[in-house]
């Protein structure tokens, strides 16, 4: 039976003196979340926490209806893939609607929101839930796959034709999103699932990491192979020698035997 083994870094990066991101790994529930905080004035680094927190608790409020779920997705029902996934939109949503409250209440806190990338791998599946611009990736056997969708202003440019990839490349604005938990008391959440097999590996990471990644190839590179220690230290150090604009965070999984 396979089972899960994970590693996480967090760094402040070159520029910051303040680490806004926050993570979450559980390799017993198969249950991983990075978060970025949105605006360093207003206390990004708690809404980071607290999304995160929030996200913890109500996958452990869940876990009886996960493990049933899990089964039944595991022997072919889709349908309870897709229960799934409502179930972990339905978490981030319940961190939403707290981040948002506790900025209502503390003029301090006012307007802080974060970035979301959580992913649940049980019973041969990733399942993922994702607000904002950090990643989720996969990557098996050389080949990395992105699970998750940019939620930036860039991104929704090139999606609608706006602009080229050539143009998006060199525009400036590329740290501007569209979404965030926290903002509003609702977001919109994008979910998603992939197959998972044992020898795989997913990277969980924000901005201060996949901005600097430069090649196709590169996530392959820094976390296919390796130590997962060795690998997430190498990435981290790849994003600081690139600049290290941004708090960086990488969080590793590796599906083993």
């Amino acid at each position: 039976m396979a089972h899960l083994v994970s590693l996480a870094l967090s760094d402040v990066g070159r520029r910051r003196t303040i680490n806004e991101d926050a993570f979450h790994c559980d390799d017993a529930a198969g249950f991983y979340v990075v978060a970025d905080g949105v605006g360093g004035h207003s206390k990004g680094e708690v809404a980071s926490q607290e999304a995160v927190e929030q996200l913890r608790m109500w996958i452990g409020g869940a876990r009886h209806d996960l493990e049933r779920l899990c089964t039944r997705a595991e022997g072919g029902d889709t349908d309870a893939r897709w229960e799934i996934r409502r179930l972990l939109e339905n978490g981030v949503q319940s961190a939403c609607y707290m981040v948002f409250g506790m900025a209502e209440l503390d003029p301090e806190k006012r307007g802080m929101s974060t970035t979301i990338s959580a992913i649940l791998v049980r019973g041969g599946f990733c399942y993922a839930a994702h607000v904002g611009d950090s990643r989720v990736y996969r990557v098996r056997d050389g080949v990395s796959l992105q699970i998750t969708e940019d939620h930036t202003l860039i991104n929704y440019k090139l999606k609608h034709g706006l602009i080229t990839r050539e143009e998006a490349a060199t525009m400036g604005g590329k740290n501007v999103i569209t979404r965030a938990v926290g903002h509003k008391d609702y977001v919109q959440v994008d979910t998603a699932d992939v197959d998972a097999a044992p020898g795989d590996r997913f990277l969980l990471c924000t901005d201060g990491l996949h901005g600097y990644i430069e090649a196709e190839g590169e996530i392959c590179a820094l976390v296919g192979e390796g130590p997962l220690r060795v690998c997430a230290e190498a990435a981290i150090s790849l994003a600081n020698q690139r600049g290290g604009r941004d708090n960086i965070t990488a969080v590793l999984v590796e599906l083993t035997p």
